[in-house]
């Protein structure tokens, strides 16, 4: 019996690349690294124009006491630029631009740890993994290092989230087919630093060749053990793992450590293997290019910071007039305008589709009172209610309906019969109660700035 979880819809998969395997991408004559790689800080330059650099090399530090995940050059060459370049959200982010002088020459800090993994502390790999930069790479981009410090000796399971299921995107199942030694070695070594006794790699029964060769490297002591899971979306939400193989639910606001687990992307536990096998830092990753504008779709490995339009080209180039460009999944993806946007440690993917995905409906978006949101919902809300508390602007009872439980996995939008954008509402909602959040919280303290001087 695959586990799942209550709510969540079926949605076509688009799985064009699974049998795809990865192909390394010919080295992009130029890379523009972004500071502002994770949740957090934004890292500070290390370098200056005129500087050259090697691969592995430190270029951006997170300012001190700050959360946030070290940047390192993805190829060795010069640094022409530093400038600003404003992204899809509208935020404007430091960007480094290095010519790639191809010759891939790695910096002498990358060192490899040849002892055994016993000889480690927990902090030993914890301080580890947070100078190798690694940040969750199933797109959260949450610092790893911060993750295992959080469920350190409050973890009974670790949940590898090997779940994929948005559409299109394959690269973490090519991974599972190609590399999964890299990956059970990255769990065994996060199983050491938060002290979790058991873990769980969680895969949907979509990718089961996967699954066997899974269960072929991590035996039959039961340490480590595969779940296969229901194939749906949103499987890969970390609540819906959580409460699908331990039946715990997490409450709006906790933690996972708060239900005795933590998650690990599969690609964030290769990438913290490799880390100390090789020392080599978080500078490459593989993404999914896909789309029905795309010539031929593949799974690449890519430096971090190559720009879009170099993949398009490695793949054939377009063969329709692009409608929309989006970096991540369809569903919880960062439409983009720019081809030129670069690759991030937590890009998985890079979609490029026609208008025949982007349809509009011809007649206005109405709510028909179906039930299918509340019905599809995994987190249980009423998500048509509070999207239409935001049309009425009452945040008030936008908030008291839930929205700050919204995960936002769009399986509202999805489903609507009406053609309401529900998640966008909800997403109103939840920046308005932020906002206002922050307001209060700086005018009280305002205030008792004011008390303390009279």
């Amino acid at each position: 019996m695959a586990y799942t979880f209550r709510g969540g819809i079926h949605v076509d998969e688009h799985k064009y690349t699974s049998d795809c395997p990865v192909e390394t991408l010919p080295e992009p004559p130029v890379v523009k690294i972004s500071m502002n790689q994770n949740i957090g800080a934004t890292c500070i330059p290390a370098v200056s124009k005129g500087d050259r650099v090697l691969v592995g090399q430190l270029i951006g530090n997170v300012p001190e006491g700050a959360l946030g995940c070290p940047v390192h050059s993805s190829v060795s060459g010069t640094v022409i630029a530093i400038e600003d370049q404003r992204v899809s959200s509208g935020a404007v982010e430091s960007v480094i631009v290095i010519q790639n002088d191809e010759k891939n020459e790695v910096a002498d800090t990358v060192v490899p740890y040849t002892g055994s993994i016993r000889d480690l502390t927990p902090e030993d790999i914890t301080e580890r993994v947070r100078l190798a930069g690694i940040a969750g790479m199933g797109g959260a981009a949450f610092p790893t290092y911060a993750k295992i410090n959080s469920a350190r000796g409050k973890a009974e399971y670790l949940i590898v989230n090997c779940a994929e299921c948005e559409p299109f995107i394959t690269a973490d199942h090519r991974l599972l087919l190609e590399h999964p030694e890299d990956v059970v070695r990255g769990v065994k070594i996060l199983m050491r630093a938060v002290g979790a006794p058991q873990a769980y790699i969680a895969v949907e029964d979509n990718k089961l060749n996967a699954v066997k060769r899974l269960r072929e490297l991590c035996g039959k002591d039961g340490i480590i053990s595969v779940k296969v899971m229901k194939t749906k979306y949103p499987q890969g939400d970390e609540r819906q793992l959580i409460f699908a193989l331990t039946g715990r639910e997490l409450p709006a606001g906790k933690l996972p450590a708060d239900a005795g687990c933590v998650i690990f992307n599969a690609h964030t536990c290769a990438s913290v293997y490799t880390a100390i096998a090789t020392g080599m830092p978080s500078v490459r990753r593989i993404i999914t290019l896909s789309g029905d504008c795309v010539a031929t779709p593949k799974n690449l490995s890519v430096p971090v910071g190559t720009p879009a339009s170099c993949l398009i080209s490695y793949c054939g180039g377009l063969t329709k007039d692009p409608e929309k460009i989006i970096s991540g999944g369809p569903m919880m993806g960062q439409a983009q305008w720019d081809t030129a946007m670069p690759v991030k440690k937590s890009t998985s993917s890079i979609l490029i589709l026609s208008a025949d995905y982007s349809k509009k409906p011809s007649t206005p978006a109405v709510c028909i009172r179906c039930g299918r949101c509340i019905k599809n919902c995994p987190m249980h809300l009423m998500p048509a209610y509070i999207a239409q508390f935001v049309q009425l602007d009452d945040m008030k009872n936008a908030e008291k309906y839930g929205a700050m439980s919204c995960v936002e996995c769009g399986s509202c939008s999805y489903n609507c019969p009406g053609k309401v954008e529900i998640v966008q509402y909800i997403r109103v909602a939840k920046n308005y109660i932020r906002t206002e959040a922050a307001r209060m919280k700086q005018a009280e303290a305002d205030a008792k700035k004011a008390d303390a001087n009279k």
